[in-house]
């Protein structure tokens, strides 16, 4: 393990609380806190009692594998308490956790998840565990929203305070602050058993069909954590990794109309050509050269206008850098990024199917739990998606087929195999 784990130390007691338990809340948020060295006590909320029992037969330990630009490294990690929130005991657990918890994240499919019906939905339980800070002036807390939203803090801070009394809303406000979130690390769930022997992925959990696979970026972006001035030292992250930002929204735009618009369309282009991999576009330099120049021209052109003089991403050579970082990283050939999975990836985050609490984490195998059910907004959304990248396409199909380069045109058959 890179880091020491939990240490011996004045935080030896300090408490993360995460949400879900797929590659994003395990890979980063729970590693992380992990590897800090500044948390004694992990904690995660998962609705799956098979996953649930899973970590619990492993003795509070999973595992995961990060992506280097060179090879796989394995890394388990230690000592996680894991909670089903439709269990009236784990739920009580659950509220003590939250209670003396100074830092929680939420990894769910989509802030549609944020709130249900159940005793034990997100909002319900965030509500009473912060209430119960409130009320024996806890440790103050942040809670960072992971889902892919810009205004996912805001619409989770709202549900939360909906479930508090108006009379504690004040108090409660006082000791909590929600952070958006801009998460730019590509993730994933293995489940095709030849790809993880073939990579030799350690399990989830010994025994399970599943591995989760994530690359090492960890330049996580946050909204600045400000609390009230009254005396109090300023809040102090255990998870020291993560870059707080004045203004979240250029960086989201810039995710969200760069590296997810450009990664989609990576994928979209190589399922045309017949490639499974993100990582075989590296046998396709036209295509390579495309997807930069969409990614610079498209998006660059009117971030850069629209936010100059924000960041240094928001320049030219900012934005040139930052383009050709996340191809590099795009087609990492250890990230075993699979091109269909770009069609799938908006439908799941588009996706409402919910099981009454929250939809359970992605690392369920079973080819059915894997397809959440399709409805007509979802799929408005979905097909909006694709129509703003055929414009994409067809806008360069023009620019490049006067210039002889349109990749589109060379070849839609695919390259003989080279076994």
């Amino acid at each position: 393990m890179t880091g020491n784990g939990p240490r011996e130390t004045e935080h030896r007691r300090r408490t993360f609380v995460g949400f879900g338990f797929g590659p994003i809340q395990a890979g980063l948020f729970l590693f992380e806190a992990f590897r800090s060295g500044s948390f004694g006590h992990l904690v995660a909320a998962e609705v799956a009692p098979d996953i649930v029992d899973a970590v619990r037969r492993a003795r509070r330990r999973f595992s995961v594998n990060i992506a280097h630009p060179d090879r796989i490294e394995r890394e388990e990690i230690a000592g996680v308490e894991i909670e089903d929130p439709s269990s009236r005991s784990d739920q009580d657990r659950l509220l003590a956790a939250i209670a003396e918890a100074e830092e929680i994240a939420t990894a769910v499919p989509s802030v549609e998840f944020y709130a249900s019906p159940s005793p034990g939905s997100i909002h319900r339980l965030l509500a009473r565990g912060l209430r119960r800070k409130a009320a024996t002036q806890g440790h103050t807390a942040i809670v960072y929203a992971a889902e892919n939203h810009n205004h996912a803090a805001e619409i989770l801070e709202a549900r939360v305070l909906e479930e508090v009394p108006e009379n504690e809303k004040e108090r409660v406000s006082r000791r909590v602050r929600f952070l958006n979130t801009v998460i730019g690390k590509m993730s994933g769930v293995v489940s095709d058993p030849v790809a993880i022997q073939r990579q030799g992925l350690a399990p989830v959990t010994p025994g399970s069909q599943c591995a989760f696979l994530v690359e090492a970026f960890n330049h996580i972006l946050i909204s600045r954590i400000r609390f009230p001035a009254g005396g109090a030292p300023p809040f102090q992250r255990g998870i020291t990794v993560f870059e707080e930002k004045d203004d979240l929204l250029p960086f989201e735009e810039a995710k969200l109309y760069g590296h997810n618009s450009t990664h989609a369309l990576a994928a979209y282009l190589g399922a045309m050509r017949g490639v499974q991999r993100i990582a075989d576009l590296r046998r396709y330099p036209d295509i390579l050269s495309f997807l930069r120049s969409a990614f610079i021209q498209e998006s660059g052109e009117a971030l850069v206008r629209k936010h100059g003089g924000q960041d240094r991403l928001f320049t030219h050579e900012g934005y040139r850098q930052y383009a050709d970082d996340l191809l590099a990283r795009m087609v990492n050939p250890f990230l075993n990024d699979i091109a269909s999975r770009g069609w799938g990836a908006i439908r799941s985050e588009n996706s409402a199917g919910t099981t009454g609490l929250w939809e359970p984490s992605e690392w369920r195998c079973s080819r059915e739990s894997a397809r959440p059910a399709m409805h007509l907004a979802p799929r408005l959304r979905w097909l909006c998606s694709i129509v703003i990248l055929l414009r994409i396409i067809s806008r360069w199909q023009t620019r490049w087929t006067h210039c002889g380069k349109w990749p589109l045109r060379i070849n839609w058959k695919k390259r003989p195999s080279s076994g």
